[in-house]
């Protein structure tokens, strides 16, 4: 559990890390910081949210009562190619031009970010300074896409319903750590179907619910200050009708739904900002809260392998952020 565990914080340090390089955004008038800030970091937060709605089920059919899965699995969201650069020109801002082109990566593109100056006002003060945005980190990224790991149980309960959890206590160190809680819930309704519970077909409603937390420290190496930190929030959820053929070893499976949730980012501390035309430092407080948002529905086909109680499973989602999902699972009875 904690092994795996630590990979998702792995996968969510990479790209949450990137807060290191985001202080030098924050030379930007606070309006302009956050709005660039924003602009580079929204793939990761919407492949995210489709990521962890992803890998919930592999078949429709449900356990019989105390049976039970173990599944590992990678969800890995596509980032599509117009969201892996951005303009600045198209954000508004106020203190900030571009000595040369207004096009820059995303978290999720390639290449080095654009140098940027800033004129404008910072805690009523006129400043002056050039910064470079940061890189994309596509090329660091498996399969170039925003990668989700995931580690659950499921068990059977009666009337024909499983419960599947994820969870994650508290882990990590002083520089990175996080926690999280998943709980899904299944129900099937061949027998609705009438003569239709006879064939391999099962049929079933599954609605699952995520909530992450991730804190990671900021060294101060960039910009000198106190109680450097960058804290995540997601909360995600998925409602599906999904169905399944259930032959002997290979099983077809897919479902159709809706998928969502929203995510958060704040920097939080004092930074002590140095600027060109002016001794000294000017200190700001807390300078980036973020919202972001990412819903839509989504359709899911896939195949599993099943040799006895060990499964093999792969599926594809078409969704805003198409994501491939795939693992193994332990299942019994």
């Amino acid at each position: 559990m904690k092994k795996l565990t630590l990979l998702t914080l792995l996968c969510l340090a990479t790209i949450t890390s990137k807060a290191q390089e985001l202080e030098s955004i924050l030379l930007a008038a606070r309006g302009d910081a956050n709005k660039l800030t924003e602009a580079y970091i929204n793939p990761a937060m919407k492949g995210l949210v489709y990521g962890m709605n992803s890998g919930w089920y592999h078949t429709a059919k449900v356990h019989k009562k105390l049976g039970f899965d173990i599944t590992i699995g990678l969800n890995a969201s596509m980032v599509p190619s117009k969201d892996e650069f951005f303009d600045i020109a198209n954000l508004g801002l106020t203190s900030i031009t571009a000595p040369g082109s207004t096009i820059t990566p995303t978290v999720a593109g390639t290449g080095d970010g654009i140098m940027l100056d800033v004129n404008g006002t910072v805690e009523g003060q006129t400043v002056t300074a050039s910064f470079e945005m940061p890189s994309g980190i596509n090329d660091d990224l498996p399969l170039g896409a925003v990668p989700t790991p995931t580690l659950q149980v499921g068990v059977g309960l009666p009337y024909k319903f499983d419960v599947m959890l994820r969870v994650v206590p508290e882990v990590g160190s002083d520089d990175v750590k996080g926690k999280l809680f998943g709980v899904g819930l299944k129900k099937e309704i061949t027998s609705i179907f009438g003569p239709v519970d006879k064939l391999p077909l099962h049929v079933s409603l599954l609605a699952a619910y995520t909530t992450m937390d991730v804190n990671y420290g900021i060294d101060g190496d960039v910009i000198s200050g106190q109680n450097q930190k960058a804290e995540f929030k997601l909360n995600s959820f998925t409602a599906q009708a999904i169905a399944s053929l259930n032959f002997p070893i290979i099983n077809v499976y897919g479902g159709i739904g809706y998928s969502g949730g929203s995510s958060n980012l704040k920097m939080l501390g004092t930074y002590n900002l140095q600027y060109d035309n002016i001794p000294g430092t000017i200190p700001v407080t807390d300078p980036i809260d973020l919202d972001f948002d990412a819903s839509g529905l989504r359709t899911t086909l896939g195949i599993r392998l099943s040799l006895g109680f060990f499964k093999l499973f792969g599926d594809y989602t078409l969704q805003e952020y198409n994501t491939l999902s795939a693992g193994m699972a332990f299942s019994f009875r």
